[in-house]
């Protein structure tokens, strides 16, 4: 543990970021400043200043979704460091120990996957067209598209990280939120008809 002596106090690190963690984990739960400042014993200003601290940006909820990616590592990280919500980006390799498993169980994800990506307002994929359009359709949220070339596609495809950068942050900047809904397409409903068909799919 990392300790510093401030005058006659001794402060932990490890406690201080453990209890930053509660509270913003809270907030993010959905508790309201003045209910996490009560929890945790501290003023609601200072609960709203944590937040303003660590403000990356404000707006939609932006989801990002890639495959096959030659540089997915390098994507990752900058759909980290620009403040994407939700990013699911893998290189073919990663892609076919994925699609190594039952089908049962690779149809799971992929129903699970979906139902996730329904909860962003943007969902900016990057895979073959066919792909593309099959998820444009499933899906109730906003769909950019950048395609990564022709059905089938399993080689790995480089991402251009500046043009990327620019989509990114231009989705960020001009969309609103929009109501949560937990209704599920007419398209989720088929696919989830066609699960056999699905996990022996040779298709990208």
């Amino acid at each position: 543990m990392r300790f510093f002596r401030i005058g006659d106090k001794v402060v932990s690190r490890e406690k201080l970021f453990d209890a930053l963690d509660e509270i913003l984990g809270d907030r993010e739960a959905g508790a309201t400043q003045e209910e996490v400042a009560r929890a945790h014993g501290v003023q609601r200003s200072f609960v709203s200043f944590l937040e303003s601290l660590g403000e990356v940006r404000r707006g939609a909820r932006v989801a990002l979704v890639g495959f096959p990616v030659a540089n997915a590592e390098e994507v990752r990280a900058l759909a980290e460091e620009i403040g994407v919500d939700f990013t699911l980006v893998f290189s073919q390799e990663e892609r076919e120990s994925i699609e190594s498993g039952s089908a049962r169980d690779v149809f799971n994800r992929l129903l699970e996957t979906l139902a996730t990506l329904r909860d962003y307002d943007v969902v900016v994929l990057m895979a073959s067209d066919w792909r593309i359009e099959l998820i444009e359709r499933i899906l109730g949220a906003e769909v950019v598209s950048m395609p990564l070339g022709q059905t089938p596609l399993r080689e790995d495809v480089p991402v251009d990280l500046k043009e990327l950068r620019s989509a990114l942050e231009g989705v960020m900047s001009s969309h609103e939120e929009r109501a949560r809904s937990g209704r599920v397409s007419s398209a989720l409903r088929d696919a989830a008809e066609r699960a056999g068909r699905w996990g022996t799919s040779r298709r990208s």
